[in-house]
């Protein structure tokens, strides 16, 4: 078992701190990506993970063993990095190779002379080629092994650098924003590769980025880092549809969620952007609240009323297959953003007055400290059927 268990983990670059007690637990064979902005302490985490920094306190558990004070090479994990980090003088079979040879050959058998005299060199050396020929064919650049790092592409250096990882057989892979120096078609690409490799692979990987797009494609559980804090950690389905914090729904999603400011009328009841809101919420009368609401919980209304939103088409963005309506709303600082079919372009034109209709269940209810309010559902839609029959 190579689950991995951060306990407290807390880390201060001289005044400034960094990590501010961050647990997270990772089971054996998991896929889990740690999303946030820049700045905000994730790959530090996994620096501390990999060894490649000491934390100021808290533990790290890599399967039933401790790691604190261990050594990144007996840690049993392999880190890729945005950089690549291949030397640029030797061949891609050498990059490969290079841990290999570190592990399995003693000094005097990596010696450039001497070493074919020392017994079993050839042997190891024979079988560390295969290994390194058998990975690159897996990886599609097994007709690139000659070649140096300055004559590929980033795609091609990205391979490279994911099989020099893979040769290790670590139990852990860890992974800094390993394609955030590609281009978009060849992130789309490399993530499905990725995503086929954890799965032939069957270990645990960590995964760094922020580019919620990587994360939400790739993982079995999303942790949401912001200030040096853990969030929220959860599938990644959970992270957008369902957050915990109003951070969180800020952070995750495109367009970014519409939020609106609004006040509690009564049980039941919420006024936001001149409009009331049916829904149930603990939170006593005058209580200031926030309502989320994604882009794809909108349906075009014929009126106004209740749980609608009325105001003129700022921008149009046609998308292909889909079309984002901007939508200027009295009451609301910034236009709320709709996500509508692509067949409904003809019949919509800037500055044309729309109602927007939202359901109450895809409302999603934040108080004044932004943490997530969710009420009962039974009891919603009593309240909800009594608003209807009054």
């Amino acid at each position: 078992m190579r689950n991995i268990h951060l306990n407290h983990i807390t880390k201060s670059f001289g005044s400034t701190r960094v990590l501010r007690g961050v647990s997270l637990a990772i089971e054996d064979g998991e896929f889990v990506t740690l999303l946030g902005p820049s700045g905000c302490g994730k790959s530090t985490l996994l620096r501390i993970l990999a060894g490649l920094e000491v934390q100021d306190s808290g533990s790290v558990t890599i399967g039933e063993r401790s790691v604190d004070g261990v050594r990144p090479k007996l840690r049993d994990v392999a880190m890729v990095f945005q950089s690549y980090a291949l030397y640029p003088h030797m061949t891609v079979a050498a990059n490969m190779a290079l841990p290999l040879r570190v592990r399995r050959l003693s000094a005097w058998q990596r010696l450039p002379i001497l070493r074919w005299i020392v017994p079993g060199t050839r042997r190891v050396s024979s079988e560390i080629e295969e290994e390194i020929t058998r990975t690159a064919k897996a990886l599609g650049i097994g007709h690139l092994l000659s070649r140096k790092p300055g004559q590929l592409s980033g795609g091609q250096r990205q391979r490279v650098a994911v099989g020099r990882a893979i040769v290790r057989h670590p139990a852990v892979f860890l992974m800094d924003e390993p394609l955030s120096n590609l281009d978009a078609k060849l992130r789309v690409q490399m993530r499905a590769e990725i995503k086929d490799l954890h799965r032939r692979l069957g270990v645990t990987f960590v995964y760094v980025t922020h580019d919620q797009a990587e994360a939400m494609t790739l993982s079995d559980r999303v942790a949401v880092m912001l200030d040096g804090e853990l969030i929220q950690v959860a599938p990644p389905q959970e992270i957008y549809s369902d957050p915990d914090d109003r951070r969180v729904a800020e952070f995750v999603g495109s367009p970014k969620i519409n939020l609106l400011e609004g006040v509690v009328r009564e049980r039941g009841s919420v006024d936001a952007a001149g409009t009331n809101f049916h829904l149930l919420s603990d939170a006593p009368p005058g209580a200031a609240l926030a309502l989320g609401i994604r882009s794809e919980a909108f349906h075009l209304s014929e009126c106004g009323g209740a749980n609608t939103l009325t105001g003129a088409v700022r921008l149009i963005e046609h998308m292909g297959s889909d079309l984002f309506v901007h939508l200027a709303i009295p009451g609301s600082e910034h236009p709320v953003i709709a996500r509508l079919l692509p067949e409904r372009a003809p019949h919509i034109a800037s500055g044309q007055t729309l109602h927007l209709g939202v359901r109450p269940e895809r409302l999603l209810l934040f108080d004044a400290d932004g943490k997530r309010l969710r009420p009962d559902n039974r009891e919603n839609d009593n309240v909800l059927r009594m608003k209807e029959h009054a």
